[in-house]
């Protein structure tokens, strides 16, 4: 365990940390991204520049990027910079059709969250069925379309979700990758990378489960980035010019799951749930705002926050995703004292009385068995959780009330 000297703002201080302190958690080289720089500040300031107009008719463009539609705040959102209610209320004066389709936008996100905090770690195998797939590759980057959309991947952390769709067709449907190290890329890569929306996208995608799969093909590319394919070397000899065959697909046991299901258990307390006084908020990579429930409710409480090094060295992530969650620790550092940790996060935590934030996701879970947080607070749902079915998303939506 190691206790880290507290972060400075800017990103050039962002990068130094990181390649001092968390390189060796991490691969690749020890750059920022092209396109985002954390913290609240530059939250703040990607919500008060989006206008929703026009976003129904453009947020699946590509290419050329000035025709991009899409909103660029995921990598926000993911880490609660920006709660989902925030943003849903910040377009409400917006053209019906595009306030309709970016709000819906907002209720896939909301169900990516109910879905993995109801299934959690079962989600891993696929729910019903899983596509047949060889060993790891790579994309065939002589093509235009991929060589982009791989090169943004790697270079900004960050793409638009047609891209999203076409690489995950590309490698699992057509080339028959294994979806999950497919998923495993893009989660060490992208900025707003979760298990929760990323493994719920990649699912669906390529077909498991009760969608279709994702027809990737030049017609794709041509219809989302009209100049692309001219400027490719295999213009003339397409290897996506015909639709892909079906994919293969393999029946599997669903894995027991022994927890008890409960709406607490799941989504966490409805109420705050206080059992004792905290003299620290504990933080996670899933609520780093300032608007995060338990830093206000203790306003003048120290945070702490835990690298968790022997996961990290697990998952392996880009520099780039390490050094936008250190921007936004420097400034939350600069608003109230703050703890750096390199470690485990049950041992440094062990014993401490803590708020916190509930997170929905089955390591939050796991930690609170031992860490115990003394006053444990709930998470800004934009819908309120309950018993709904999680299967598919027009069900799910169905069966819960929306947000005003």
């Amino acid at each position: 365990m190691t206790l880290l000297p507290s972060p400075k703002q800017g990103q050039a201080n962002a990068v130094a940390f990181v390649d001092v302190h968390l390189r060796h958690v991490s691969r690749g080289e020890v750059e920022a991204s092209l396109k985002f720089s954390g913290g609240q500040s530059n939250a703040d300031a990607a919500l008060a520049d989006f206008d929703v107009s026009g976003y129904a008719a453009s947020r699946n463009e590509v290419y050329p990027q000035p025709l991009r539609g899409a909103s660029a705040l995921s990598p926000f959102i993911r880490h609660g910079l920006l709660p989902l209610r925030r943003v849903w209320e910040h377009v409400s004066d917006g053209p019906t059709l595009d306030v309709e389709k970016f709000r819906d936008e907002l209720m896939w996100q909301e169900f990516a969250r109910h879905w993995y905090a109801r299934l959690g770690v079962r989600t891993r195998a696929g729910i019903e069925q899983e596509l047949k797939g060889g060993a790891a590759g790579d994309w065939d980057r002589s093509m235009a379309c991929m060589e982009l959309t791989v090169d943004e991947l790697e270079e900004d952390g960050w793409l638009v979700n047609q891209t999203r769709k076409w690489l995950a067709s590309e490698w699992s449907v057509r080339r028959g990758f294994r979806w999950q190290d497919g998923e495993d890329y893009f989660f060490r890569h992208l900025l707003d990378g979760s298990r929760a929306a990323n493994r719920l996208g990649w699912q669906l995608a390529i077909g498991v489960g009760p969608s279709k799969p994702f027809g990737f093909t030049r017609w794709q590319v041509e219809k989302r980035a009209k100049s692309l394919c001219a400027s490719c070397d295999l213009v003339h000899a397409c290897p996506i010019e015909e639709w892909a065959p079906d994919p293969d697909y393999s029946p599997i046991a669903e894995p027991v799951d022994r927890r008890s299901h409960t709406p607490e258990s799941d989504y966490g307390p409805s109420e705050p749930a206080i059992t004792g006084a905290p003299d620290a908020v504990w933080l996670t990579a899933e609520s780093l705002g300032l608007a995060d429930p338990a830093l206000v409710a203790h306003p003048h409480l120290p945070a702490v926050f835990v690298f968790d090094e022997l996961l990290l060295a697990k998952l392996q992530l880009s520099p780039k995703r390490l050094i936008f969650l250190t921007e936004t620790l420097a400034e939350i550092a600069a608003t109230r004292p703050l703890e750096v940790h390199l470690g485990s996060p049950a041992l440094v935590l062990d014993g401490r009385s803590l708020a916190a934030t509930f997170a929905p996701v089955p390591g939050f879970r796991t930690r609170t068995r031992r860490i115990k947080p003394a006053a444990l607070h709930p998470w800004p749902w934009l819908v309120s959780p309950g018993d709904s079915n999680v299967t598919a998303f027009r069900d799910w939506k169905k069966s819960v009330t929306l947000p005003r």
